[in-house]
């Protein structure tokens, strides 16, 4: 997937177009909670800017449901504002993506000058392709079709160059991710330095990583996972299991699992998986049981099974170093998920043992790529993250990526 680079091609004096992902948390008075993916952004945005380009920068927020007094709280202004204090400029803010007054504000711009467009999806045209999924022959209406090009046409009027720097969202081929770059004029359709980096890393790993190769994966459903542990199984030496997915699998090997999240009607799939995978796969030995997730409860450890009553909210101590031998004898490691229940104390131990294990782990040599999502997040809050190799902006696009699957955004992008 290699492709052109932004800084492959010239920007001064021209409309440059920028797709990012700046989704970020928002609190109930508009405050950004974490701005970690417009930091991320900052030197693609940066670069055009300072080479002269005339910005133009569109992204999305959130899911917005058609309610115009609940939209507006996912207004990307609070953005515009954190962009221009962290970029040390002011960023101009257009109120719609499209029409007269985007078009305005677009026409405005000077060389160096950067605007940020209103979210991309208070257009329903921005995510229509979803539609043809519910339509019963899988396709868009013709009806739908022409509001999709319509928007796709008056968003690509805004650019004479076009830059995807919006790794989370490279597995959906929403307007402005697929239709739009491919209305640019070729040779001018280029990646951003976050996606460059991502392929960079992502792509390492599962093409020439350096051995042994540790795959570790948490989070709640087995069938969340299916895809990236079948292809991870060909390629890995090693894939840790942790969160309450484990459970699943213990239910599927026999073991009582108390009252445990457990996805009952995938014990077959939990079988075929542990079988594909076979010695490669390891399971947690112990966890951390509860009557219930909250803090301050009473605590047991449960080694092999779940007592009846209790569920398991976080791996033990057992799997703790048992896993951390594999981490500290690793070349790559590749993380997506939490071990336990990180958010609530002290189901937070054994997710932030493995992330220390992990940073130790990078600094011995390995190459560590954080996939995104709850582990990203992990990673920030145990003050870790500038001790990873690489830490992914998109949780869902990481996974994807490590199933194998085809990323349509990034192959309408003009070759490296």
């Amino acid at each position: 997937m290699a492709r052109k680079s932004v800084r492959d091609i010239p920007v001064r004096g021209r409309r440059v177009l920028i797709r990012a992902d700046l989704n970020v948390p928002l609190d109930n008075q508009q405050s950004i909670t974490d701005d970690r993916r417009i930091r991320m952004f900052l030197p693609t945005l940066r670069h055009v800017a300072e080479q002269g380009g005339r910005v133009t920068v569109m992204s999305h927020l959130g899911r917005p449901t058609g309610d115009p007094k609940q939209d507006q709280r996912l207004s990307l202004a609070p953005v515009a504002q954190r962009l221009g204090e962290l970029l040390g400029r002011p960023v101009s803010f257009a109120g719609s993506s499209v029409g007269p007054s985007a078009r305005e504000a677009v026409g405005a711009l000077q060389d160096g000058d950067v605007l940020l467009l209103e979210n991309l999806r208070f257009h329903a045209a921005e995510t229509i392709i979803d539609q043809a999924k519910r339509n019963p022959d899988g396709k868009l209406t013709p009806d739908q079709d022409t509001v999709r090009q319509d928007f796709g046409q008056a968003l690509a009027a805004h650019g004479e160059a076009y830059v995807n720097d919006a790794f989370g969202t490279c597995h959906r081929k929403h307007v402005s991710m697929y239709d739009v770059p491919q209305l640019i004029p070729a040779g001018s359709r280029t990646v951003g330095f976050l996606v460059e980096k991502e392929l960079h890393y992502l792509g390492q790993a599962l093409e020439a990583p350096k051995r042994p190769f540790v795959a570790i994966l948490g989070g709640a459903k087995v069938s969340d996972k299916i895809g990236v542990i079948r292809s991870l199984a060909q390629r890995v030496d090693y894939i840790l299991v942790g969160g309450a997915m484990a459970f699943t699998f213990w239910a599927a090997q026999g073991r009582a699992v108390g009252k445990s999240l457990c996805e009952r009607d995938k014990l077959d799939l939990a079988r075929a998986l542990l079988d594909e995978a076979g010695a490669k796969l390891h399971l947690p030995s112990d966890c951390i049981a509860a009557s219930e997730l909250r803090t301050g409860v009473e605590t047991q450890l449960a080694v092999g099974e779940v007592p009846a009553g209790l569920m398991g909210l976080d791996i033990g101590p057992q799997t703790r170093e048992a896993y951390g031998q594999f981490i500290r004898a690793a070349g790559t490691v590749v993380w997506n998920g939490p071990m336990g229940a990180f958010e609530v104390k002290p189901f937070d131990e054994g997710t932030f043992d493995l992330a220390r294990m992990i940073a130790d782990a990078t600094e011995a040599g390995a190459v560590t790529v954080i996939g995104g999502g709850d582990s990203a997040a992990a990673v920030e809050q145990a003050g870790l993250a500038e001790r990873m190799t690489h830490i992914s902006t998109g949780g869902g696009a990481s996974l994807k990526f490590l199933e194998g699957k085809r990323f349509d955004p990034i192959e309408v992008l003009d070759e490296a």
